[in-house]
């Protein structure tokens, strides 16, 4: 028997992991499309007032839906991409460093699409997947193509030589653009389920080095990241015509975000009104999380918002869990609060602030405030350009108070209680670091690849 979760939604009869009643879900639960761009900071987006990129699609998404100011997530991709698909943070899954998240188990850990599942919904993993272990499907998705590692282009990249369908290898051909692979993939996908509700989990290549030439880009360009910067937006659009044309549009929400900030070798020329991020990609700072959040759909989110509210990437589980009317795994701890109520135009009850951890580092921060996992505070007036340090002895009864709410929120979370990070503090993989402490014959650093 079917059981038709958002009927028990509406009457109040599901209740969420905080044992309340969750809210109805929209009359009908919307096709997801969640676009997760690699290494891809707020200050390469035009809207987010970028001064150096321009981006045109991705800012039609803004113009017309909700474009967060505060959207997090973990600074780095394995431990970010976990957090987003299983709505928990790193202490309560174990992965809060990259290897750890290669260690996960499909028993142990429930991703969105298993969820979405009971409520009718096809899925589909289309991009990057490395960080994980095993394939797609056994975690829950109906139909995927993955790659290997991050950032791959073309089939000059030893590990885009080949690809895989739903288990079966594929050569990635001379001349074949693998991005454009997959967003031909992603069409086929869903145009074939266009008529009944499917979530799409689309991880991008872009803007992932290693930075190659795209098929727009000219002969010698030496604008190779502007380039890349520029195709993924135009993917971007590609996408929602396709969704236009297959009148789906209205039926669809569009969440784009980036996945951590922007990668380090960019981050200096990644500006808004002149001024760099405070940090990026593998930071703590403010550059190493903050990252562009959109969401769009006509006729459901009012056009034209820029919302202030804090969110997380736990949010996104009980968000489309919500919208698709399917109740949230039992007895598991979902960290996550469901923004689905500010989509459908309803104040709902925001964050009042975040959680982000990364291996042994952790943080919680609130609109104007930030205290990290040694007890040292900051005044966030100026961010995401700079983080003001408080002095451990301040009177002042603003931070004062501060420094007490943040405290209340991480003793009730309890991080160092949870599941302990063994990895290196950076959170990266193990055999990059050991290439790190390595030297050349002449002296020079060892070349480490940025994957992650």
């Amino acid at each position: 028997m079917k059981i038709h979760y958002a009927a028990l939604f509406a009457a109040g009869l599901v209740m969420s992991s905080t044992g309340q009643a969750a809210a109805p879900s929209a009359p009908t639960p919307p096709n997801i499309i969640f676009i997760l761009a690699d290494d891809y900071g707020q200050g390469e987006v035009g809207c987010y007032g970028a001064d150096n990129y321009k981006t045109p699609q991705i800012d039609a998404l803004a113009s017309g839906g909700i474009r967060y100011t505060h959207g997090y997530t973990v600074p780095l991709c394995g431990p970010s991409r976990a957090q987003i698909l299983t709505g928990r943070y790193g202490f309560r899954t174990g992965g809060s460093n990259q290897d750890a998240v290669g260690r996960f188990k499909p028993a142990e850990q429930k991703l969105i699409p298993s969820t979405l599942k009971i409520a009718g919904y096809t899925s589909s993993m289309i991009g990057k997947w490395s960080q994980f272990p095993l394939n797609p499907a056994a975690f829950g998705f109906d139909d995927y193509l993955q790659y290997k590692g991050s950032g791959m282009y073309w089939n000059t990249q030893p590990k885009a030589k080949t690809y895989v369908v739903n288990g079966e290898t594929k050569e990635l051909l001379d001349g074949e653009y693998l991005p454009d692979l997959m967003h031909r993939h992603l069409v086929n996908f869903i145009t074939e389920h266009r008529d009944a509700p499917f979530y799409v989990h689309y991880s991008l290549s872009h803007t992932h080095t290693e930075i190659l030439p795209t098929p727009d880009s000219k002969p010698g360009s030496t604008t190779l990241y502007a380039d890349n910067v520029a195709y993924m937006d135009k993917l971007v659009g590609q996408l929602m015509a396709e969704l236009d044309r297959l009148k789906l549009r209205e039926k669809t929400l569009v969440i784009f975000m980036g996945d951590n900030g922007t990668a380090n070798g960019q981050a200096a020329r990644a500006t808004i009104g002149g001024r760099p991020l405070d940090g990026a990609k593998g930071s703590m700072l403010e550059g190493g999380s903050r990252v562009p959040l959109i969401a769009t759909w006509p006729g459901t989110v009012a056009p034209g918002q820029v919302v202030n509210d804090l969110v997380d990437s736990s949010d996104f589980f009980p968000t489309f869990a919500e919208l698709a009317g399917a109740a949230l795994p039992a007895d598991t701890i979902i960290d996550g609060r469901s923004f689905a109520p500010r989509l459908r135009g309803e104040p709902g009850q925001p964050r009042t602030w975040i959680f982000n951890q990364l291996a042994c580092n952790w943080y919680v921060r609130e609109a104007g405030w930030k205290l990290n996992q040694a007890g040292e505070l900051f005044d966030m007036s100026d961010a995401p350009f700079s983080e003001k340090p408080v002095a451990a002895d301040s009177t002042e009864p603003v931070a004062v108070a501060a420094r007490q709410r943040l405290k209340t929120v991480l003793d009730q979370l309890n991080p160092a209680g949870g599941i302990p990070d063994t990895g290196d503090p950076s959170g990266r993989h193990a055999s990059n670091v050991e290439k790190k402490k390595k030297t050349k014959k002449d002296g020079t650093p060892a070349k480490v690849s940025e994957e992650d």
